[in-house]
């Protein structure tokens, strides 16, 4: 079976060496200062029930266009006023069909934190995500080796953003140490996107007991958000869900309730 991450990162490879030749490293260095201080996404999980991450996502590899049209100075808001806790907007173009441009124009509409989520592979990517008024940005372990998601961790928390862990596996259990702020199960294996939401209970008993955890992918029940939360996860990240519907901001908002 063809290895869709393997092809992510080579796309994205090739994406961010253009993207330093367009823009330098130097250049975006320059506009950091000028940033305002971030938000905590690991505080607004924790002091907030249930800690719904709503995604902003129009395709995905796997089902193709979800909502092509999405616009998120329109969804964003309604996201937010409907109780989401933080918001994942996604920034690849070639797999999701977003791009950077989607948080600048969120970050204005909303006083909640926003999760870069990309295949972040080099710290010029942290760079863009400061630059563009994200809070956090997701670290995928199945995409990097320990020692470069450690550069990549510290270089984050120095330019203020936060690091949300992905792993999907018990090998990545190795990745773990006490500079991550959050870890998320991904609930879909990356290599062929197939989701089980079991991946998030299989794993949660072998996860550090102070961990913020975070289930990612494949939610779609109010009913399977309460079982993760008595299973001992803060954070819920769900999109599909909630963007293939006509008004997501809505969907949230009966989901939420459907959960208190």
């Amino acid at each position: 079976m063809k290895d869709i991450l393997s092809e992510i990162i080579a796309n994205k490879r090739f994406e961010v060496d253009l993207q330093k030749q367009a823009i330098s490293i130097e250049q975006l260095q320059e506009g950091i200062s000028e940033m305002p201080s971030s938000r905590s996404m690991k505080q607004a999980l924790i002091s907030s029930s249930p800690g719904i991450i709503a995604e902003f996502k129009r395709r995905s590899p796997s089902k193709g266009w979800i909502k092509q049209e999405a616009r998120p100075e329109e969804i964003a808001p309604a996201y937010a006023a409907a109780g989401a806790s933080a918001l994942s907007i996604l920034t690849d173009e070639k797999f999701f069909g977003g791009n950077l441009k989607d948080i600048r124009a969120a970050r204005p509409l909303v006083d909640i934190p926003i999760l870069r989520k990309d295949f972040i592979i080099d710290e010029y990517q942290l760079y863009q995500a400061k630059i563009v008024g994200a809070d956090a940005v997701l670290l995928i372990a199945a995409a990097l080796k320990p020692e470069k998601c450690n550069e990549l961790v510290k270089k984050a928390h120095d330019l203020g953003l936060e690091v949300l862990l992905e792993i999907h596996s018990s090998e990545e259990l190795t990745y773990i140490n006490e500079k991550i702020d959050m870890v998320g199960i991904n609930n879909r294996n990356l290599g062929t996107f197939f989701t089980d939401v079991e991946n998030s209970f299989r794993l949660a008993g072998q996860l550090p007991q102070d961990a913020v955890l975070v289930s990612e992918s494949g939610i779609s029940d109010p009913q399977t958000v309460k079982r993760l939360q008595t299973a001992g996860f803060r954070g819920f990240l769900i999109g599909e869900t909630f963007m293939r519907t006509t008004q997501p901001g809505n969907t949230l908002g009966n989901f939420l309730q459907a959960i208190q």
